[in-house]
């Protein structure tokens, strides 16, 4: 659990990091998929110890982070 914990939370840092740098859409689509992983680890800790307000965070968040991928990597291929 400590584990989940902490790669939620680091990738969370990295990805937000990585959007704030504004690199491109490339280096931003990509902090959408890290953030899109670090809502599947909380959402699966949040699981794991019953925290359903974290767990419910964590759900919108991740359709969010999808929208973020959708945006800035997947529109991209059709370019």
């Amino acid at each position: 659990m400590t584990t989940l914990k902490w790669a939620a939370a680091l990738s969370g840092i990295l990805a937000a990091f990585m959007v704030s740098l504004d690199f491109g859409r490339r280096v931003t689509g990509w902090g959408f998929v890290i953030f899109t992983a670090s809502s599947i680890c909380w959402i699966s800790g949040a699981i794991l110890s019953q925290d359903w307000a974290l767990g419910t965070q964590n759900v919108v968040l991740f359709g969010i982070n999808l929208l973020g991928v959708y945006r800035y990597l997947w529109r991209m291929v059709g370019d």
